[in-house]
């Protein structure tokens, strides 16, 4: 028996060799490739292998979810940072000729670090050298870059303009190019939708290295790329986009409420309120548990939430909406700011209030927590007693280690057919909700609390199927066969979360415009094949 086990362990070592020296052999091959087929000394500065001392460096730069962080985490055997356009096609061929993974990493904030993992051996294209925001204000538009956050493309706008904004992103790291492929919500999208909705033209480089527009991609594969999630049909370099426009004053206020100061009773009416606020008018809400002395349990403990709002106006009219259509909330004059919109942008990115806009500039200054998230919608108000139940299981957590998002629906959502994107969830749909637990300390029991708060929830949430949304993508609804083709069936049982309807089309526009599946991860769109979907 000692004899067979010392067998089995010499034949695991000679196969972990092997694998370890197939895949640097691979390193070295794509490595070689990019440099016979680029200008070698300029793509020389673009490549971080392990070998450079700046690898972990180039690869930590925006893995916003640190939970993907671990050194047990599978890493890219090569990170290219490409400037150009040329050198993204060279990535890609030399990806097809080596035989490995690409990953494509904008901001780096992939709930699953689909854009910087994989079980197989993989290179990471980075976009953060494609970050210019060009702005040409008399036709209020606009070309965005998909390395852009939205930090850099509300800060770039500003200098050129106070009378237009973009219905991007909250947090000012976050990429824009993984925003725009998911449809991409922001404080704007009662009055403009989504960010998705007024993209109108895009550079997409395809699996065969050509450079594709809108008229040249043809107008399905423009509908997919704007909502069908980032990672599936190509590398879109950048992404032209309307302005819209934004008065000289914006109205700005945080208000926070706990259990004892009502907060059950507010947040319960706001379910209903919010929808159906004028377009103008957006409040989202935060919850989480915190330690305060007023607190009525042995613990110190209460839920506090933070509603949290945008008012594209002066300060008098939210005052007058509010006191008639929501006076539980207790809004007084004291908790609203008229600021400018660019100011109004850092404080949504959490820095304090008249904070100077060039901290928009700053990718690694905002906190960067290991978490797991969950999303779902509301098409009718949770009950009292099932708001009960959730505060229950958040107690369960110690101070500051979970969180609730609410994201209020309603105005031009509304007014936006199902179809017109990928992105599915418009009218009938009161509110998305999204909750996530920090899980830097006991991961396995806080990964088994997500579970069983995603269980109690599937009463009230939407079902057949049960939504979510692709950018805060989870891996646990079901993901693609690292190799080979993937079922319909099998997809269907996430992608049919994530866009519904819009699912069939999805992969009729993905097995046309990348028939050989070489843009993949594990919840990609997937090709239609005869051989597994029959």
């Amino acid at each position: 028996m000692k004899l067979f086990i010392t067998s089995v362990l010499a034949s695991l070592l000679v196969i972990s060799s092997l694998c370890f020296s197939s895949s640097a052999t691979q390193a070295d091959d794509f490595v070689q490739c990019l440099a016979r087929s680029s200008d070698s000394i300029a793509i020389s500065k673009l490549v971080y292998t392990p070998a450079n001392s700046t690898f972990n460096a180039a690869l930590l730069y925006s893995i916003n979810n640190l939970r993907f962080a671990k050194p047990s985490t599978p890493k890219p055997l090569v990170i290219i940072t490409p400037t150009t356009e040329s050198q993204i096609q060279n990535v890609i061929y030399c990806c097809k000729k080596t035989g490995l993974e690409m990953r494509i990493r904008s901001g780096g904030h992939s709930f699953e670090g689909f854009s910087f993992v994989s079980s197989l051996p993989f290179v990471v294209l980075d976009m953060r050298n494609f970050n210019k925001v060009t702005p040409d204000v008399s036709s209020a538009t606009a070309w965005v870059d998909s390395g852009v956050t939205n930090g850099e493309l509300y800060y770039y706008l500003s200098r050129a303009t106070s009378a237009y904004g973009f219905p991007s992103g909250l947090w000012s790291n976050v990429g824009v190019g993984g925003i725009i492929s998911g449809g991409g919500y922001g404080m704007l999208r009662r009055k403009y939708g989504l960010a998705g909705d007024q993209v109108i033209d895009a550079r997409l480089i395809d699996a065969k290295g050509n450079i594709l527009t809108r008229r040249t991609m043809g107008e399905n594969l423009f509908w997919a790329i704007r909502g069908g999630g980032g990672g599936s049909f190509g590398v879109v370099v950048s992404w032209r986009v309307n302005l819209v426009p934004v008065p000289p004053v914006v109205t700005i206020f945080k208000i926070y409420r706990t259990l004892e100061q009502g907060m059950t009773n507010i947040f319960h009416k706001w379910q209903s309120v919010a929808p159906l606020l004028p377009k103008e008018l957006d409040i989202r809400c935060t919850g989480k548990v915190i330690v305060d002395s007023s607190s009525t349990r042995s613990d110190n403990k209460t839920i506090q939430m933070s509603f949290e709002s945008l008012y594209l106006g002066p300060a008098t009219n939210v005052l007058a909406i509010l006191g008639e259509s929501f006076p539980e909330l207790g809004l007084v004059k004291e908790d609203v700011h008229e600021v400018s919109y660019i100011e109004a942008m850092v404080f949504f990115s959490e820095f304090p209030l008249y904070t100077p806009p060039e901290i928009l500039l700053n990718k690694e200054i905002l906190p960067r927590p290991a978490f797991k998230g969950r999303s779902d919608f509301f098409k009718k108000p949770m009950p009292t007693e099932g708001l009960q139940g959730l505060w229950d299981y958040m107690f369960q957590l110690p101070a500051e280690q979970a969180f609730l998002q609410y994201t209020p629906y309603g105005g031009r959502m509304n007014e936006i057919s199902e179809t017109a994107l990928p992105f599915p969830y418009r009218a009938g749909y009161l509110y998305m909700f999204n909750f996530f637990a920090v899980t830097f300390e006991d991961e396995d029991a806080r990964l088994e609390w997500v579970r069983r708060l995603d269980a109690y929830l599937a009463p009230y949430v939407t079902s057949n199927p049960r939504c979510a949304y692709v950018n805060y993508a989870n891996v646990w609804m079901g993901q693609n066969n690292p190799t080979g083709t993937t079922s319909y069936a099998q997809a269907s049982q996430w992608g049919k979360r994530y866009f519904g309807v819009n699912f069939d089309k999805l992969v009729v526009v993905k097995t046309l415009a990348d028939p050989f599946n070489f843009f993949r991860h594990e919840q990609s769109i997937p090709t239609f094949s005869l051989l597994s979907d029959m």
